[in-house]
């Protein structure tokens, strides 16, 4: 493990006020993506039937375990560079064994770029949405050009600024995420079959574009890439601390959401939302 020379201005140790500050600037996208993950799933299945539902979410959960918690949290966090984490980062230190690596290092630095231009507007947008029911004639996009003008004026400031302020926001948002949840699951406890990978295969078997579904499936891993690029602000003790307190409410989320529609089965249609 290389240490840096320079001393960071990050409290990159293992602390309380660490892993909250983590929370603040890790988690903004991958946090908000229960707003619009099963909406998307719901718009593309052929029917609101139980299997698909347990089909979907047990998508989600292993894509969650697989590709974030085993891919970023376990394996790509060693991998960095004097401390530091991101597609840079690994660049340099794959550059040492392989030339032509700067070419892949284009590649994944600009889908960084496109998705982050991609994301806030779709956090943002599917937030204020969330307002139309009790306010039917709010004017989203104007609201949402004021949020994002702001948030970009703030950023100048600095992380960990921004860490600070936001942090036990972000607790506060992923407890409420996880304790909703559980109150879906107690009311219906079948779903949490959807943890057999049994029914992701099925999902993908049987549904008729069960496959191109995966990109709906997909957006629940939205910001993951945020736990290795913002490895030199946060420390990797502190992103996997935090990660098994997000993991958890997304879990209870995102089952609570599948929960809800058993529940509600006969009563909704595919353009509903379930976060609402």
């Amino acid at each position: 493990m290389h240490h840096s020379n320079h001393k960071s201005p990050y409290s990159t140790k293992l602390s309380a006020v660490g892993v909250i500050i983590t929370l603040g600037i890790v988690y903004g996208d991958i946090g908000t993506s229960p707003l619009y993950v099963m909406r998307a799933v719901l718009n593309g299945i052929p029917a609101i039937q139980p299997e698909y539902i347990l089909g979907a979410l047990s998508c989600i959960i292993w894509t969650l375990t697989f590709l974030t918690t085993i891919k970023y949290v376990i394996i790509t966090l060693r991998a960095d560079n004097k401390g530091e984490g991101g597609i840079l980062a690994l660049y340099a230190l794959i550059r040492r064994k392989v030339n032509w690596v700067y070419i892949v290092a284009i590649i994944g630095a600009a889908t960084l770029f496109a998705d982050g231009v991609i994301t806030p507007a779709i956090t943002v947008v599917s937030s204020v949405e969330g307002l139309k029911i009790l306010y039917t004639e709010i004017p989203v996009i104007p609201i949402v050009l004021v949020i994002i003008i702001i948030l970009f004026a703030i950023q100048q400031f600095g992380t960990r600024s921004i860490g600070k302020s936001f942090g036990p926001l972000m607790l506060i948002w992923f407890s409420m995420l996880g304790i909703l949840g559980f109150i879906q699951i107690i009311s219906c406890p079948s779903i949490l079959k959807s943890f057999n990978p049994y029914y992701a295969y099925n999902f993908l078997a049987d549904c008729p574009n069960g496959f191109i579904l995966l990109g709906a499936v997909f957006l629940c891993t939205t910001g993951a890439e945020a736990l290795y690029s913002d490895l030199g602000h946060c420390g990797k003790r502190n992103i996997q601390i935090s990660w098994s307190f997000v993991k958890t409410a997304l879990f209870f989320n995102y089952l609570g959401q599948g929960a809800w529609v058993l529940n509600n089965i006969g009563n909704i249609n595919q353009s509903s939302n379930p976060f609402l």
